[in-house]
């Protein structure tokens, strides 16, 4: 548990509260990870949370699921929904897509966070 709770580092809102493994702010409904303790020094505001289709928080190494067919250009078949990508790793993806993996049959790639979940 923490034991103070930081204000929101978006709108500098003091009544922020802790719901599971992160901080939340009422009044701007932002969510981050909490910076570890005497760490803080403004790496918390660079810190970006990447949520699945389904909302669950995703991290570095995790295993998903794709939750709908997607078209892979120059491949005559596509990504088949249900298809599980193991190992992922978070970028800053450019036109939304966070995800940097390699799918079986296909190689890498870069995946959007909506069209995947945590599995």
């Amino acid at each position: 548990m923490i034991e103070n709770i930081p204000p929101c580092p978006q709108c500098s809102c003091a009544y922020t509260y802790v719901m599971n493994a992160l901080v939340v702010c009422p009044e701007c409904s932002h969510e981050w990870v909490p910076a570890e303790s005497g760490e803080e020094g403004g790496d918390a505001v660079g810190a970006r949370v990447v949520k699945d289709s389904v909302g669950n928080v995703l991290q570095d190494g995790d295993t998903v699921v794709v939750v709908k067919a997607l078209k892979v250009k120059g491949s005559p078949s596509g990504i088949k929904a249900g298809t599980k990508v193991r190992n992922i790793r978070l970028v800053d993806g450019v036109d939304g897509h966070d995800i940097d993996c390699k799918v079986d049959g296909f190689g890498a790639m870069q995946l959007k966070s909506s069209v995947v979940k945590k599995g």
